[in-house]
């Protein structure tokens, strides 16, 4: 997939592009249906699947205050969007200029002056320019007008409601793995490398703990999960606990997972966690003691439900 770093790096136009813009925060199950027409599309007029989306989000730049987090690092949804077959990704640099354009300005000097559409699909009530103005019948109106085609994708829907961004993100931060893991078509994960932790894992439990210093804004809520683990090509079962281990005392939070057969030395390694399932809310013990069994509960549990989770999509 060709990445294009602002609109300015546009140096040519593409055999018929088939042209999809949003945020697609997450890649979920919604933003993959909409990408699953796009490549349609483009392999019908043997022309370019073409994504466009902004950095940072929007929301980061109209309303910091609401503080959200993001589901997938710049680089990961890079990955994803990679991953659903587009040719071409469009990284805008989104700032208060871009987003004083126009919705009318946008079509002109973006969709056909730059990169010459002939067709563009986006989810339905998608809305876009100054204002957020532009709306999928401003689309169809400019399409008759310029001479490109508009498809509309009806919104994904789970759990008899729409899947979006803001859904699965409200899911993570209750704790509610599994069903954003439907929502996203992938089970969630955060990245990231190991670090020196507290060492109580191995000396006090006689259960070593690998803790992760992560990039990934958006960690699901404080509690014990059940997680594969990516250390390069292999994955690992295991248990993690995310929170700030109040048997010990007050502390940073910290992101620790136990692998049930992982043998060696992981400081310094790069792990990929997914989450597969919520085992309990963290909640302080009255002695090391009596945390060692339960964890050791956990770690049963955990094994049962993995060995019930065979065909799980962890998108590697």
């Amino acid at each position: 997939m060709k990445v294009i770093r602002g609109i300015e790096n546009i140096k040519k136009k593409f055999p018929h592009p088939v042209v999809t813009i949003g945020n697609f925060d997450g890649v979920h199950i919604g933003h993959q249906k909409i990408f699953s027409n796009v490549l349609s599309r483009a392999k019908e007029a043997k022309g370019t699947a073409i994504a466009i989306t902004f950095d940072p989000h929007p929301i980061r730049i109209m309303a910091p205050e609401k503080g959200v987090k993001m589901l997938t690092p710049l680089k990961e949804k890079t990955r994803l969007i990679e991953r659903a077959g587009m040719d071409v990704l469009l990284l805008i640099d989104f700032n208060k200029e871009f987003a004083s354009l126009r919705a009318d300005d946008f079509i002109r000097d973006v969709l056909i002056e730059k990169l010459g559409a002939s067709h563009i699909i986006v989810g339905h009530n998608y809305k876009f320019g100054k204002g957020k103005r532009g709306t999928t019948e401003l689309l169809r109106r400019r399409g008759r007008k310029y001479g490109f085609k508009v498809n509309i994708i009806r919104n994904a829907r789970r759990y008899n409601s729409v899947v979006s961004s803001s859904r699965i993100r409200s899911l993570l931060l209750r704790g509610r793995v599994c069903e954003a893991s439907t929502l996203l078509g992938r089970s969630y994960h955060i990245e990231g490398d190991v670090i020196s932790g507290a060492g109580r894992g191995a000396k006090i439990l006689d259960t070593p703990t690998a803790n992760l210093s992560t990039p990934n804004e958006l960690v699901p809520k404080d509690g014990v999960y059940v997680v594969k683990v990516q250390i390069g090509k292999k994955i690992y079962d295991g248990v993690a606990n995310i929170g700030i281990n109040p048997t010990f005392g007050k502390n940073e939070i910290s992101y620790e997972t136990h692998l049930f057969s992982y043998c060696g030395d992981l400081y310094g390694k790069k792990l990929k966690m997914f989450f597969i399932d919520r085992l309990r809310d963290e909640r302080a013990f009255k002695d090391p003691a009596q945390l060692k069994v339960q964890i050791e509960k956990d770690i049963e549990t955990a094994q049962f439900i993995l060995s019930k989770h065979k065909g799980i999509n962890i998108d590697l």
